[in-house]
């Protein structure tokens, strides 16, 4: 650790040499968000948001969507199982449930529980990148965005091509508790593009295995993603994606340790959407969606001895639709949006239910004082077949002080409808849902600033968030169930500064450096019961940090995460990767939890120590 720090330390004392040489720095390429209705350059964002762009996806020791997140600074990725079999997401101190994930602009919402949220479809390969926006999000993206969202945005053809990558690893040790063979993971990604002058075809497929790092935590997964585009003319535009992912594994001490070392679980999931956009004037857009999600849920708890014992099957689908439009003022921007879903699951331990939501959209957005002040409000309002009406304002605003510098500010509110198996899931004498449950409510106030200059950002922010109805997993004594119930109110203070570091020392040798840090304060009121699923297990301290070295073809990046929990112990986690390209070729050294920490993220569930990795890939995209 010594030795990494030393030369984080020796890395930035070359900012003084890089600034006498002005042809050596490197301007930070300006991202476009686009939220819907409105698109804004990142530089300009009066929200808490930041970008994984593509090339850093690829330098990063993962493989998975749920390992590139785990770099992410205020998301707290926690895994169940290895390599991304099984994770929840969560970000600044909320539950897995509050928070929306969103493909190309599509929310996934999984109504049956969260938990099965980042089963996706979605090679790494087929990422652009990822946009994380920090804090309640309901005037934006509607439903459940109670903390925020992750938008994963997937590539957009430019060229023909194909691509094929494989990698295998193993932690050397040996499944002494089963069958006596070595711990090994293996995989393969294969895409292939069409693109053409009016439309663009991508087709990713990826299978993974491994027998696990510890007893009864194997998994089988593959998946499949296709994306078209289409220009029909310069105003108007069609994208259509759709996916399959069959994910099984094994499910020791996922969800009632120490009973279910034998569990199993295999889920099968499929998404769809349709696109359309737009440009009906020069001040007038359109946008429409259509999207569909299908889940298949199979858990078995003596799936290893008795397959045909515990079972537990949920089926759920989802169907929403979308419209949003945007009109220019000569004073500001209007936006205008309308969504509607319908949601059911038909379960053994759920029951078969159903329920339908439509959400209305407004919002505008002006600049003051010669484009210097940008001010940002607007609002949700939410009729739920269930819970009837809400309404949920936010506004947003930033000042510029000087081309580099801004500050900003928000208060927003949003909320998060109950999940069926909060609700109705009646897994005696384990777990049971409460249906008097009410949703949960958000209000937040975050100020901050930002500064972009050549090549060093630097945003920091504090926030002050109250949930109100906050929905726990609780219970007074260890005899009873665990129930969910409304436990009373969750209030959370915190501060995160990110900062990001670029540097050329030569034409070909560059450095990149990524330093983040997390704060969180969480205290709750009206909480009585003795023990907790969820309300003592979020982070406290957080740092995100990866330091690159890239020469020509070759490059080396360093990730160091550290984690400590309101309960439990902390750990530093380190990993590395180590490439080399020649011309269409890269071949990847990966070593993960380097120091071989002893860790775990949810309950008792240990997970893998140290991880070595040999990956090649082909590519002419």
């Amino acid at each position: 650790m010594r030795i990494f720090y030393v030369v984080l330390l020796t890395v930035l004392s070359l900012q003084t040499y890089a600034q006498q040489r002005r042809d050596s720095v490197i301007s930070i390429q300006e991202v476009v968000i686009n939220e819907n209705r409105f698109s804004t350059p990142i530089s300009r964002q009066n929200r808490n948001v930041y970008v994984i762009d593509k090339a850093t996806i690829a330098k990063l020791p993962a493989r998975s969507l749920q390992e590139i997140l785990q770099y992410a600074n205020g998301v707290d990725i926690r895994q169940r199982g290895p390599f991304g079999s099984q994770a929840d997401i969560s970000i600044d101190g909320g539950s897995f449930e509050q928070t929306v994930v969103l493909v190309n602009g599509t929310k996934i919402i999984d109504n049956q529980t969260a938990h099965n949220m980042l089963n996706l479809p979605i090679p790494v390969e087929a990422i652009e990148r990822i946009e994380v926006i920090r804090g309640p999000a309901a005037r934006i993206y509607g439903i459940n965005s109670l903390t925020g969202a992750v938008n994963i945005i997937t590539k957009k053809p430019e060229q023909s091509g194909f691509l094929v990558s494989a990698f295998g690893g193993s932690n050397f040790e040996k499944d002494t508790a089963g069958t006596g063979e070595m711990f090994y993971g293996t995989g393969i990604q294969l895409g292939g593009v069409i693109s053409k002058a009016k439309h663009q075809h991508s087709l990713f497929g990826s299978y993974d295995k491994s027998n696990g790092y510890r007893y009864n935590t194997q998994f089988e997964n593959k998946k499949l993603f296709y994306q078209g585009n289409y220009q029909i003319n310069n105003a108007n535009e069609i994208l259509t994606s759709a996916g399959y992912i069959d994910n099984g594994f094994g499910a020791n001490g996922f969800y009632a340790a120490p009973g279910d070392k034998n569990s199993t679980e295999a889920m099968k999931t499929v998404i769809a959407s349709i696109q359309s956009k737009h440009t009906l004037s020069d001040r007038f857009s359109l946008m429409s969606r259509v999207s569909y999600r299908y889940n298949d849920d199979d858990y078995r708890y003596f799936g290893v001895t008795n397959p045909n014992a515990g079972k537990s099957r949920h089926y759920t689908n989802s169907l929403a639709a979308e419209l949003n439009s945007t009109y220019r003022l000569h004073t500001g921007e209007l936006g205008f949006g309308v969504e509607g879903r319908r949601e059911d699951i038909n379960s053994s331990n759920i029951g078969d239910h159903r329920r339908e939501n439509l959400g209305l959209y407004a919002q505008y957005r002006v600049y003051l004082l010669d484009n210097k002040l940008d001010v940002n409000a607007g609002t949700y309002v939410n009729y739920n077949s269930d819970y009837k009406w809400q309404i949920y304002p936010g506004l947003d605003a930033s000042y510029a002080i000087s081309k580099a510098f801004r500050i900003t500010g928000n208060v927003g509110t949003s909320q998060r409808i109950p999940s069926f198996t909060d609700l109705f899931l009646n897994q005696r004498p384990g777990n049971i849902g409460n249906p008097d449950l009410s949703p949960e409510d958000a209000l937040q106030g975050e100020l901050g600033f930002k500064f972009l200059h050549r090549n060093l950002t630097v945003n920091a922010s504090y926030f002050y968030r109250n949930i109100s109805s906050f929905i726990d997993w609780t219970r007074m004594v260890t005899t009873e169930p665990w129930q969910s119930n409304n436990v009373g109110d969750l209030r959370t203070k915190g501060f995160n500064v990110r900062s990001d570091y670029r540097v050329a020392v030569s034409e070909k040798a560059k450095f990149n450096i990524h330093l983040a840090y997390t704060y969180l304060d969480s205290e709750s009121e009206g909480a009585k019961a003795l023990y907790s699923k969820y309300l003592i297990s979020s982070l406290k301290h957080q740092v995100t940090n990866t330091v690159e070295f890239s020469y020509s073809g070759f490059s080396v990046l360093v990730a160091t995460r550290y984690n400590d929990r309101i309960s439990g112990k902390s750990y530093f986690i380190n990993d590395f990767r180590i490439s080399q390209r020649i011309q269409h070729f890269t071949v990847m050294v990966d070593a993960q939890n380097i120091f071989n920490s002893k860790y775990n993220e949810i309950g008792a569930i240990p997970l893998p120590a140290r991880w070595f990795s040999l990956g090649v890939k082909y590519t002419n995209l």
